[in-house]
């Protein structure tokens, strides 16, 4: 038998390729920018309309006395359509994930959208605290014309302020579950659209 017949043909196993992270830290960015900026839109145009729902109505003690449920209903609404567009495009702008299983792709889609709308709430806290509340007082301030000296407070108006302040911190929590889960549920709705376009015959 020669040489040549006893060589067996070796097989190379093809290259593994390196899984792609289960968050698209570039999707979750670009939906937590949206979000941020959206939300500052529809700030600016209800507060241009005369609709007072942006932070500065918030943190200043004067308009917090003057919170009222609706006041409280436009800030969630514009918590959930800000959270629902930075979730879409979280989940439309995310990595193509190849070999999975629906139910794991399902997760990884509302899980990058829980985390835009994490990223955009800190972001939007922090944007809050450190440039808007150091000039909401002095804006509140300047708005008032003539000063008016002030009474001491009452048990009454303290207990009208804490009930006050409780209804504010309700509605923000609310605002922050819906729009939590209207992100995450956005973001499964972009994923599923990004992976139709993604899987489609191109047409000439």
């Amino acid at each position: 038998m020669s040489t040549d017949q006893l060589i067996v043909g070796v097989t190379t196993p093809p290259p593994l390729e390196r899984p792609l992270p289960a968050i698209s830290w570039s999707a979750v960015w670009a939906g937590a920018v949206v979000a941020v900026a959206a939300s500052i839109l529809l700030s600016l145009a209800a507060t241009g309309v005369g609709f007072d729902t942006g932070l500065p109505g918030i943190v200043t003690r004067s308009s917090l006395q003057a919170f009222e449920p609706r006041i409280g209903a436009g800030a969630i609404l514009i918590q959930v359509l800000s959270a629902a567009l930075g979730g879409y495009v979280a989940g439309r702008t995310r990595s193509i994930w190849t070999g999975l299983h629906d139910d794991e792709s399902h997760f990884r889609d509302t899980a990058n959208g829980l985390v835009a709308w994490a990223v955009a709430t800190v972001a939007g806290v922090l944007l809050a605290i450190l440039v808007l509340a150091p000039y909401a007082a002095d804006l509140a301030a300047g708005a008032v014309p003539v000063p008016v000296p002030v009474p001491p407070p009452t048990p009454a108006d303290a207990e009208r302020a804490a009930h006050i302040a409780s209804q504010a911190s309700l509605f923000i929590a609310i605002g922050m579950l819906l729009s939590a889960f209207v992100s995450a549920v956005a973001a499964r709705i972009g994923g599923l659209r990004h992976e139709e376009m993604h899987l489609r015959p191109r047409t000439s």
